[in-house]
């Protein structure tokens, strides 16, 4: 009975949904979805690129910097495949171990994502609180071992989704409401008893996204008071010059997440297309606009990215 279960989950596919209403214009939607994912993937890039080949941009701010920017190509490589094969070949099948494999890497580079803003919280309020220690305490095995948590910790949270999700019977047309398969997508399709997996699923997310974001405003609470004891108004506004580009990268990361928690709660009979724009300004906006915030509002990152065009030119 196992064996036949195993076997046809091995053949089951899945059908995911482009952008509702609109599939006659796929084919023009495809150009804004295709610069989103140039930018994103590019600008990203760049800087990861340019924190790297630039021995002056080796400090912890510019090194969760390059982290933020991996975390960010990954979601949007972990997307690309299934979202332009559908705009441009509609190629909406997707077998079952490639649907959990394509969530599995959303949700965990997501994951990852919300734990690197937390850290660069943390890197922000030491660099306020005490300066004169900030690299004496932000050495660079203490940012690894930060880096390599966030990423086990992401891993191992995001591990039993699938293997839970594999395990049950599917019975009924498996189609899903994304052009990308997702945790609460998925746990629509069985046809048996899904509560564990909501459990876990909400647990992770209070565990992660929640967690996180509890912390940062904690962290930002703790800037403000070191902030407003400062008793210069010139070192204020200094002190809180160099957090904007994070809050901003915070802004743009959950004000979408929170924004698609309350459709799916509050406007369930919402046109389908509304949901679809959510989901989609949730996940392509992030990486899309935070290279183009720290490119503009950052010089020592713009500085890089020019130095590293620079060199460039001079090898040819």
């Amino acid at each position: 009975m196992e064996a036949k279960s195993n076997e046809s989950i091995d053949l089951l596919s899945i059908f995911l949904t482009g952008i509702p209403g609109l599939e006659d214009q796929h084919g023009w939607l495809s150009i804004p979805f295709f610069i989103m994912y140039i930018v994103a993937i590019v600008g990203n890039s760049l800087i990861m690129a340019a924190v790297q080949s630039n021995p002056a941009l080796h400090e912890p701010m510019y090194l969760f910097l390059s982290m933020l920017a991996v975390t960010e190509v990954g979601v949007s490589l972990s997307t690309l495949p299934t979202v332009l094969g559908i705009l441009w070949f509609d190629a909406r099948r997707i077998d079952f171990d490639g649907c959990l494999a394509q969530m599995f890497f959303i949700h965990t580079f997501s994951c990852m994502e919300s734990g690197v803003l937390f850290a660069m919280s943390y890197d922000r309020f030491v660099a306020i609180y005490n300066p004169l220690r900030y690299t004496a305490i932000l050495t660079l095995p203490r940012i690894i071992s930060m880096g390599l948590s966030i990423t086990v910790k992401s891993v191992a949270l995001m591990a039993p989704l699938p293997v839970l999700l594999r395990q049950l019977p599917y019975c009924h047309t498996n189609v899903l409401s994304h052009s990308y398969c997702l945790h609460s997508d998925l746990i629509q399709l069985p046809c048996a008893d899904t509560k564990l997996n909501s459990i876990l699923g909400l647990a992770i997310v209070l565990a992660t996204f929640g967690l996180d974001s509890l912390l940062i405003m904690v962290s930002y609470v703790l800037i403000l008071c070191t902030v407003l004891s400062i008793s210069s108004g010139e070192g204020r506004w200094k002190a809180l010059n160099t957090c904007v580009s994070h809050i901003c990268a915070v802004l743009v990361y959950y004000v979408p997440m929170i924004g698609v928690s309350v459709m799916h709660r509050a406007a369930k009979h919402a046109s389908p297309i509304i949901h679809t724009l959510m989901s989609s300004i949730y996940l392509f906006v992030p990486p899309v606009l935070n290279p183009i915030i720290y490119s503009v509002k950052t010089q020592p990152i713009r500085e890089g990215i020019v130095t590293l065009f620079s060199s460039k030119r001079e090898l040819f």
